[in-house]
């Protein structure tokens, strides 16, 4: 006998299916930032643009790398820190609905 991978239960419903997404997505949202994640963040961020930059843009491939690193700098306080702002005010907001309750 050969068994196949793959669910073998039934299919989730359109509820079930939601509110898994809104869960995962809660989780995601529910978590402090990071600075790994704001680095990872504008690493994409700057390797986009230098891509941009020669390809569109026409530059030598040196000073857009360039360009991209002191981007990559700049951009990683600034999503650490825009990130902890929105997450803060989540929580404030999350503690103002448990107090009303």
């Amino acid at each position: 006998m050969v068994e196949t991978r793959g669910r073998t239960g039934r299919k989730p419903t359109d509820g079930e299916r939601k509110s898994q997404a809104r869960k995962s997505r809660y989780d995601r949202f529910a978590k402090p930032p990071t600075w790994r994640g704001a680095f990872n963040r504008a690493a994409i961020a700057a390797a986009i643009f230098v891509v941009v930059a020669i390809l569109l843009l026409k530059l030598k491939p040196a000073p857009a790398l360039l360009f991209g690193v002191s981007l990559a700098l700049f951009y990683t306080p600034l999503t650490y820190f825009t990130d902890s702002f929105i997450y803060k005010r989540r929580q404030a907001k999350l503690a103002d609905q448990g107090k009303q309750q």
